[in-house]
């Protein structure tokens, strides 16, 4: 079983905006099916450990869309009850659990969980996904493996940075998906 972190980032190493916009890397040309895509990484993913705020990012953005993910999904924050009640009726019958992990009993507890929900799925993947924070936390753990990072052409000067601390990595390999560089790299502990 793998924890894997994959982003996409500025090259100046923001996954959003102050504001928390996105429009920088929605606007990229992206082969769906390439190098780093979504569906390959999924395909060995079981279950996913969410942010607060790529939540509502997903809240105030897919509104009324159908809830993108078929595996289990644990939403991380002191501010579960909130959250649960903006969920959109579209997404009623998705596994999505909020739990608050402010500290690291709390976040270890809620891994293992997603790694059994995964086992159970027979998938070999847990997927960080969003939130620089959230994955610092996970590697603070020593439970982070891998960090997948699609480098899209542009810088932001400021905004949310991909991991808020310092973390050593070892480049496992790169690839090219049209507007992105993708690295992937493993996290050395």
């Amino acid at each position: 079983m793998t924890t894997t972190y994959y982003t996409a980032s500025s090259l100046d190493g923001f996954i959003a905006t102050e504001d928390h916009a996105l429009d920088w890397l929605l606007s990229r040309d992206i082969d769906p099916d390439g190098v780093g895509s979504n569906a390959a990484f999924l395909a060995d993913v079981g279950a996913l450990l969410m942010g607060a705020s790529t939540y509502g990012w997903l809240v105030e953005h897919g509104g009324g869309e159908p809830w993108s993910y078929a595996v289990p999904t644990w939403v991380l924050t002191h501010r579960g009850d909130e959250l649960a009640a903006g969920r959109p009726e579209a997404w009623a019958g998705a596994d999505i659990r909020f739990v608050a992990a402010d500290d690291d009993a709390a976040l270890r507890a809620v891994h293992v969980e997603a790694v059994a929900a995964a086992a159970a799925l027979a998938r070999t993947g847990v997927w960080v996904v969003g939130g620089g924070e959230l994955a610092g936390r996970v590697a603070d753990l020593g439970l982070l493996d891998h960090v997948v990072l699609s480098y899209a052409p542009c810088t932001l000067g400021s905004g949310a940075p991909v991991l808020p601390r310092r973390l050593e990595l070892a480049l496992r390999e790169t690839g090219r998906n049209r507007d992105f560089v993708v690295a992937t790299y493993d996290v050395v502990r």
